[in-house]
């Protein structure tokens, strides 16, 4: 009776059928005798570069959230950023009506508009640069991504250049988080709550 035949690709070893056989002798030549290896089916490899892509996206998984996270960060800080200009543009109005002599402002409402200025100027170079540091954090991070997917294309040695790219992702974020801690800390110490008002 034939032995059926083996899958393309595997390795099959002359012992087995020797073993079956019973055959002291038979036993302990089959036993030095190496595997057999049949021709390996180029087929059987077209699953290979898809494994491939797919560990490549789970490793992207991790920068695409931190992607989305920023773009929350960046929707906060230009909604601050247009009350602030919006504000600012009230001020500025108020001021250059009293210039004109078109609204006449007391002297302290005069003083308070021009402290509010300054205080609005602050606050808008913050929200600013703020804006800045988190865009080239997130555009970094991009940049991360791509490099991932690229490498599994064209054969590349950019392990070093991968992290370095992050920390600099990272240190950028921090510089926006800590600019955004300070423009609302500049807001919260410039506003005046009157006490008769909440007693």
């Amino acid at each position: 009776m034939p032995w059926p035949r083996p899958l393309a690709g595997a390795a099959i070893s002359i012992a087995a059928p020797a073993f079956l056989s019973g055959d002291p002798a038979v036993v302990a030549i089959a036993a030095l005798a190496p595997p057999a290896v049949l021709p390996h089916h180029p087929g059987m490899d077209i699953f290979g570069p898809v494994d491939s892509i797919a560990h490549n996206i789970q490793l992207a998984v991790a920068p695409v959230f931190l992607l989305t996270g920023i773009g929350s960060i960046l929707n906060v800080l230009a909604a601050r950023l247009g009350r602030v200009v919006d504000r600012a543009r009230r001020v500025e109005a108020d001021l250059l009506a009293h210039q004109s002599a078109t609204a006449i402002l007391p002297p302290a409402m005069l003083e308070d508009a021009r402290r509010e200025l300054i205080v609005l100027g602050r606050r808008i170079a913050a929200a600013n640069w703020a804006i800045v540091l988190c865009t080239l954090s997130a555009l970094l991070i991009a940049i991360v991504v791509a490099i991932l997917f690229i490498g599994d294309l064209v054969p590349m040695h950019g392990t070093s250049v991968v992290a370095l790219l992050f920390v600099a992702a990272m240190l950028l974020l921090i510089g926006g988080l800590m600019l955004f801690l300070y423009e609302v800390q500049i807001a919260l110490r410039s506003v005046r709550v009157n006490a008769g008002l909440v007693l």
